[in-house]
């Protein structure tokens, strides 16, 4: 196992058992397996109470007692995960990888993602104990088994990683940071088509600190992340790949967080992929991974793991987890340092947003017209052609189309499509004809009328539009329904909620840059000891619903430092139902306004049921603004592109027109 470095503080979960005996923990082990049936929870709570090396010492001293393999008694014994988890732990750490590697490349197919994690995230001297260990356990080239099941780039990357050479200085020169950038941005953006080989070059051998310069530089240079890039340009298992490798270069904790999440969200659990992580970062960096994990889904390791497993397993995975973040109901001191730097890159990053409709080139709104009249004429609907109209054209183009329309034919398009579409379809459609601000002026008015009230529209709408939006809806609102919007949000919702909902409603949010009030607004919402809740609601609302964006960002960065937690995880602390919620929509859209609509897309369509009008409401109107944005964060978090979930979860026209929109397959 790699050694930290001199003076590195240890990381693991699991440490050296005090006044170890490694004979005595042998006839312990050996105990517990003898005669009928096996003491599991002796077995469980001796072997992850000790590090890896006490237990290759009780290897050695298990067959000089008993003449036995612990392995292979270990194996006889133990049934199904409990036991692959426990041999894992029996294993030294490189022969841990070498046998993942040899079952990843075994038999039919080969297990990308596997030699994936592994490969991107070791360091060099973890390779080349890897590579040492395949030989003495296989007898076979490590390289020459992994050029024999897989092809293309996504071999040569994986063979330059196996080289173990990635340069370790940290002296960088900022020249050649600046040439990487360059080499890069024409290898794939400026290119038709992509150099790869230039991208293996540079990401898998650089150090790691010479390459977070790069991605900097990138982003800044560029205004968008070298992700971005990576998969506009790359594709398959190779852009899986190199992501991973990106990912680890960033921050390999943050990585293993990642997957430790995928690996248990959802139906169903990867239980190869949570074991082969829990044991090979036990010893390494679990702590660090646990904060991130804490921080990153607002849940601890320790309680995700308790809900997705069961058993002597989920036992001992605990063990391994070395204790619950959520107990004492606050984060590690460490944790808060991530969120501090989440916050820092959230202020700094200049991210170009792009929508995935776009003006269509050659536009003859005569044609349009003609062709829509056509398709709604007679006997029946040509939907097919309403569709690759309505969807390719821009919203200022259909607005041409609705008045040539008119000025042909006399009639009301919107009427007409009205009376020929239905369901989900006719929503939708209908939806992207309408100008934008009288579209959200549609969607609030829709959730205020009738009985009961759609909060969720109301915050969904006015936590995430510019001044510039908000203000073109209050006139599109007094235009078509005779009322203002402040006096439709009085009378349909009360207390706190409709305070802080009229606040947003009035488009008065500063603009521009952070101003020196940043540690005195941090202090205002920090103070949660003195006041009553109401107080504390009112100085969120002061702050929270006037100040720009980029202030906001620097107040909660200053917020971490001074109450060592999320700004985030303090409203959802203090607050509870619509107050709260509005609070958090306004601070996850500060903090990235696309991952909010990822997330807002993911949970209209997981589970039984598809939530149909928050996925048109939200499809309809970020296509034109930052919809691609949303496209690259959802297949990040969720490990499936948008075009696949929405092909899962609807059909027909519907299916079609939304696809249309998404843009195309990640």
């Amino acid at each position: 196992m790699a050694k930290p470095a001199q003076g590195a503080r240890y990381r693991g979960s699991i440490h050296d058992f005090p006044n170890f005996d490694p004979s005595q923990d042998a006839e312990t082990l050996y105990n517990a397996m003898k005669g009928f049936g096996s003491d599991k929870e002796a077995i469980l709570e001796l072997i992850t109470s000790r590090s890896n090396r006490q237990r290759q010492e009780i290897c050695q001293n298990y067959k000089s007692l008993y003449g036995k393999d612990l392995i292979a008694d270990l194996k006889y014994e133990l049934t199904g995960k409990f036991e692959r988890l426990i041999v894992g732990l029996m294993r030294p750490p490189a022969y841990g990888d070498a046998k993942e590697i040899k079952d990843a490349v075994s038999g039919i197919g080969t297990d990308e993602k596997c030699l994936t994690e592994i490969l991107a995230s070791r360091t060099n001297e973890q390779i080349h104990q890897l590579v040492a260990a395949y030989k003495d356990a296989y007898e076979r080239d490590l390289e020459a088994d992994v050029i024999g099941d897989t092809s293309g780039h996504f071999q040569k990357m994986l063979v330059v990683l196996l080289q173990g050479t990635r340069e370790e200085d940290d002296v960088v020169s900022e020249d050649l940071v600046h040439q990487d950038v360059q080499d890069l941005y024409e290898a794939g953006e400026l290119k038709w088509g992509t150099d790869e080989a230039q991208f293996i070059y540079i990401l898998g051998n650089r150090s790691k600190q010479h390459l977070r310069l790069v991605f900097d530089e990138y982003l800044k240079t560029t205004g968008k992340p070298i992700e971005a890039s990576i998969r506009g340009e790359l594709s398959g298992d190779f852009e899986k790949l190199m992501l991973a490798v990106v990912k680890c270069i960033r921050s390999t904790p943050e990585y293993f967080a990642e997957r430790l999440f995928k690996a248990m969200k959802g139906l169903g659990t990867r239980d190869n992929t949570l074991i082969r992580i829990m044991v090979s970062r036990s010893e390494l960096d679990m702590l660090d991974i646990r904060e991130i994990f804490r921080t990153k889904y607002e849940k601890s390791l320790y309680s995700m793991i308790k809900n997705d497993t069961s058993g002597e397993y989920k036992k001992a995975l605990l063990k391994l987890c070395g204790g619950d973040d959520d107990a004492a109901g606050q984060f590690f001191p460490e944790a808060a340092q991530v969120a501090y730097q989440m916050w820092e890159l959230s202020a700094v990053a200049r991210v170009e947003l792009k929508g995935t409709v776009h003006p269509a080139g050659d536009f003859n709104p005569d044609a349009d017209a003609k062709a829509l009249r056509k398709a709604m004429k007679g006997l029946g609907t040509d939907e097919d052609t309403i569709i690759d109209i309505v969807t390719r054209r821009s919203n200022a183009q259909r607005q041409q189309i609705r008045q040539t329309f008119k000025s042909h034919f006399g009639r009301d398009l919107m009427v007409d499509l009205k009376s020929e579409l239905s369901g989900d379809l006719a929503r939708l459609i209908l939806g992207l004809m309408m100008p934008p601000a009288h579209y959200d002026a549609k969607q609030l008015k829709k959730a205020m009328e009738g009985a009961g009230t759609d909060e969720k529209a109301l915050i969904e709408i006015l936590a995430t539009r510019t001044n510039a939006e908000i203000r073109a809806i209050n006139e599109a609102y007094k235009e078509d329904y005779h009322k203002s919007l402040e006096d439709a949000l009085s009378s349909d919702t009360s207390g706190h909620f409709k305070r802080i909902l009229i606040s947003l409603a009035t488009g008065n949010r500063e603009e521009g840059g952070e101003d020196r009030t940043r540690q005195e607004d941090a202090k205002e919402i920090a103070d949660t000891s003195s006041g009553d809740k109401t107080s504390l609601e009112t100085r969120f609302m002061t702050i929270l619903c006037t100040r720009s964006y980029q202030h906001l960002r620097r107040v909660f960065q200053e917020f971490v430092k001074m109450t060592n937690y999320d700004v985030e995880h303090t409203i959802k602390k203090e607050m509870s139902g619509d107050v709260r919620d509005v609070f958090v929509a306004i601070v996850q859209s500060v903090k990235n306004k696309p991952l909010f609509f990822a997330d807002k897309l993911y949970k209209s369509m997981k589970g039984a049921g598809t939530d149909e009008k928050t996925l048109t409401r939200i499809m309809i109107s970020r296509s034109e603004i930052d919809l691609l944005n949303i496209r690259r964060e959802f297949i990040e978090k969720y490990d499936k592109s948008l075009h696949q979930a929405i092909e899962g979860d609807t059909s027909g026209h519907f299916l079609k027109a939304l696809l249309a929109i998404c843009g195309g397959e990640d």
